[in-house]
């Protein structure tokens, strides 16, 4: 029995798909050695219908946010408020309302944690190596300067007004990388919770529409050509489709560079989130030892991110198909928007407004950051 047990917790591990397999299976059989062994059809049989009614619900907020974001389209022609972040505050809403019951946690929990996983490595097929290579070393480099200095001034910030470190870590790679992509992407590694994600997500993605209803009007006050305009763009806004509803009436230029430069930033979440595993496994005190022990990358660095790298890799390569790239992509979003239904459901509300006002100096102060370092790069090194 306790071979079966443990074959059972290592298989389910193997693939993701419960972080607790070993304490799921133990609760499902029961007491060792009086109930009978289930085949492992059973027992995956019996996780998945644990699962359904989670995973539903979640599913179910995904769709009405994905209505209210077709909504924003047809209205105003962009939707400045994405779907992820209307299932997020549904998922609050209604977790304000009601507390889920043991039969949809499961559910939830893996739509928060593992597909959340599996969407940060479609996205990798959004990434080509070539079209990075092509744009040229100068700004190549002017991009990776503000996404370090960004990060390590936005983490200060937040720190210095009292925001915890893993907040003041979300909020820093949020505001330097991609936003809500980027938060959701660094959670898991540094072990930040649901009340941390949401607190972030939020305020960030309240003053990250504002941004881009308010970058157009810097075109004049500045002086910005097209160019300019596109790579102030990428530099500066949170994700790729309010890239496009910034820079459109700016031109088709305009459009293609800062997209450009968007998808460079959004590539960067790669070492970063790689850079802070290391740090946390350090921190945890799992780091590799110099003596008696063999670095293995596996072990410190999440498997979605060596997905991530890797689907950008073959994309890079020509292994993705063009044709396949925007399937993906969507596939990639849709995931997120079920995971932060998930996340949502798992807030708690007055957490966050406990740190709401920090949240949303620290996120403001980084903006304005981010805003200084992009416009001084841009005249520093005459990006044109």
């Amino acid at each position: 029995m306790d071979q079966h047990c443990a074959w059972l917790s290592s298989a389910v591990r193997r693939w993701g798909l419960l972080a607790t397999a070993n304490d799921w299976i133990e609760s499902t059989l029961g007491d060792r050695g009086t109930v009978k062994i289930l085949s492992s059809a059973a027992v995956l049989r019996a996780y998945v219908t644990d699962l359904l009614p989670g995973v539903a619900l979640c599913a179910a907020i995904t769709l009405v946010s994905l209505g209210a974001q077709s909504l924003e389209e047809h209205a105003f022609g962009h939707p400045y408020i994405e779907a992820l972040v209307v299932a997020i505050l549904l998922g609050m809403a209604l977790r304000t309302l009601w507390e889920p019951s043991p039969r949809w946690r499961p559910g939830i929990a893996f739509s928060a944690k593992q597909l959340l996983e599996v969407a940060v490595v479609l996205l990798g097929a959004s990434i080509s190596f070539a079209a990075i290579i092509a744009s040229g070393p100068l700004l190549l480099s002017a991009i990776v300067a503000t996404v370090f200095v960004t990060i390590v001034g936005s983490f200060g910030i937040s720190r210095i007004l009292g925001l915890p470190t893993k907040i003041s870590v979300l909020i820093a790679c949020g505001n330097s990388i991609c936003g809500n992509s980027a938060i959701a992407a660094v959670a898991p590694v540094i072990g930040a919770d649901g009340d941390d994600i949401a607190s972030s997500i939020s305020f960030t993605a309240v003053l990250g529409v504002l941004m881009v209803l308010g970058l157009p009007l810097l075109i004049p006050l500045l002086g910005l050509s097209a160019t300019q305009y596109g790579i102030l763009a990428g530099l500066t806004v949170y994700a790729v489709p309010q890239v496009l509803a910034a820079t459109v009436p700016a031109g088709l230029v305009s459009t293609q560079i800062g997209t450009l430069v968007k998808l460079v930033r959004v590539l960067m979440l790669g070492p970063v989130v790689v850079t802070l595993s290391l740090m946390a496994s350090r921190f945890r005190g799992d780091a590799p030892e110099s003596r008696g022990r063999r670095f293995n990358l596996f072990k410190l660095v999440p498997w979605f991110i060596l997905g991530f790298l890797a689907l950008a890799a073959l994309r890079s390569l020509g292994l993705v198909p063009n044709i396949a790239v925007g399937p993906i992509t969507r596939t990639a979003t849709l995931l997120t928007v079920v995971s932060m239904a998930a996340l949502g459901l798992g807030v708690d509300v007055r957490v966050i407004s406990r740190v709401g006002g920090r949240v949303t100096a620290a996120v403001t102060l980084s903006l304005v950051l981010l805003l200084i370092i992009s416009v001084g790069l841009i005249h520093g090194l005459a990006l044109s």
